[in-house]
């Protein structure tokens, strides 16, 4: 059986995010920047687990989440799969989150005294960076 590769995902200590989320997180933009691809097999519950140093009840809590939403789905007795992309979520469901998130990144923004158009230039070049990975 072959090896996977490591995913390329950093726990960071001082975020305010639980672990479970910024393992989700780390994947969701690792698969909306094409890095992953639908068929592609993530690393096990222990192999993540140990290349993160982390309980691996954390990783199995963070896998399931994603597949619950669908995300990555398990095929017995060969591990977990990217997979389809499709809309995962209805557009209520889908704006409701953008507001969260927008408030969210509001907040952490507003107070580093940068003018609007700056901040809507960053975004927007970090945005493009994930389209232009997706079509590559």
């Amino acid at each position: 059986m072959s090896r996977r590769p490591p995913l390329m995902l950093q726990i960071v200590t001082g975020d305010p995010r639980p672990i479970t989320r910024q393992i989700m997180d780390g994947i969701k933009r690792l698969i909306a920047g094409g890095e992953l691809v639908a068929g592609d097999a993530l690393p096990s519950v222990r192999g993540l687990a140990l290349q993160l140093s982390i309980n691996p009840n954390t990783v199995a809590k963070a896998y399931a989440e994603l597949g619950a939403e669908g995300w990555v789905h398990a095929r017995a007795g060969l591990g977990l799969f990217v997979a389809e992309q499709r809309q995962r979520l209805s557009d209520e469901e889908r704006g409701r989150r953008l507001d969260e998130a927008l408030d969210r990144f509001i907040g952490d923004v507003i107070g580093l005294d940068f003018d609007s158009q700056t901040i809507l230039d960053r975004v927007a070049a970090e945005l493009s960076n994930y389209a232009s990975r997706k079509t590559a």
